[in-house]
Parts: structure tokens; C-alpha cells; sequence
């Protein structure tokens, strides 16, 4: 996991970048962000092309850039003790994308916002989106 930013109440936003994190994060909050994780770096892999004329050997350089600018954003918002408490699904790079649904998540796929508005308010002031209850939590 790799730190985002610090959310009030001793709460942090981690990023997920990897298959077993995500399978983890799944486990632990009882959700499917694995399936969406490996979904979405299978598209990014397949949409990564080497550059032209490139040796062989040389082939995969820059694979695991495009992966990271590519993919969704696969957060997770830790208590300072390290609990699980929501797992957010970003567009690639944070930014707005007009065909991209936005996905926040707790526990069991509960709504965070109650418990976790400040935190979420948070990480949209980190990225500059919006991130409202309406357009994120999608079982409302």
C-alpha cells in the first residue's frame, strides 16, 4: 500500500497497488474490490503497448507505469490502529472521468458516509473531485 493523504480523526487513505492488497482489502471488508482490481489491471496490461522498435528484452519497460496511470484508483481508509473502515474506487490518476462510476464502500459494502464523511471529504479535497454520497455509494 502506498499513503494518499491523512484524513481527521487519525484516519489515513492508502492506495491499493496490488492483486494480493486488494484480495486482503476484499477479506477484510467483506466486498468484491478484488474481482474489480483484477478487472481493471488485466484492460490497463492489455492496453499498454511497448514502444516502437523496442528490443524484445525491452518490451515491458514503462508496463508498470501505464498500469498505475491507466487503472482506477483502488483506496482504502485505515483507523490509526489499522482497521478496514471503506474502500473507494477512484477514476485512473483521480481525475474526472465523464463514463466512470465513482465507488465508495464500507464494510460488507455498507454505507461509509455516516461514519466516514470527514474522511471522504478529505481525500476529494486531496484529488479536487467531488464525491457525494449520491454519485458514490451505489446500494443507496
Amino acid at each position: 500500500m502506498r499513503y494518499v493523504c491523512d484524513a481527521p480523526g487519525g484516519k489515513t487513505w492508502f492506495r491499493l497497488e496490488s492483486e494480493a492488497e486488494a484480495e486482503a482489502e476484499a477479506r477484510d471488508l467483506r466486498h468484491a474490490v478484488d474481482k474489480y482490481f483484477r478487472r481493471a489491471e488485466a484492460a490497463a496490461r492489455e492496453s499498454y503497448r511497448a514502444p516502437a522498435g523496442a528490443p524484445t528484452f525491452e518490451q515491458a519497460i514503462g508496463l508498470k507505469d501505464h498500469v498505475a496511470r491507466s487503472m482506477p484508483l483502488f483506496l482504502t481508509l485505515r483507523a490509526d490502529d489499522g482497521e478496514g473502515l471503506a474502500t473507494a474506487m477512484l477514476p485512473p490518476e483521480g481525475r474526472n472521468q465523464a463514463h466512470f462510476r465513482t465507488v465508495i464502500v464500507g464494510p460488507g459494502n455498507t454505507d461509509p458516509y455516516p461514519a466516514h464523511a470527514a474522511a471522504i471529504a478529505a481525500l476529494a479535497a486531496y484529488f479536487g473531485v467531488a464525491l457525494e454520497r449520491d454519485a458514490c455509494f451505489p446500494y443507496a
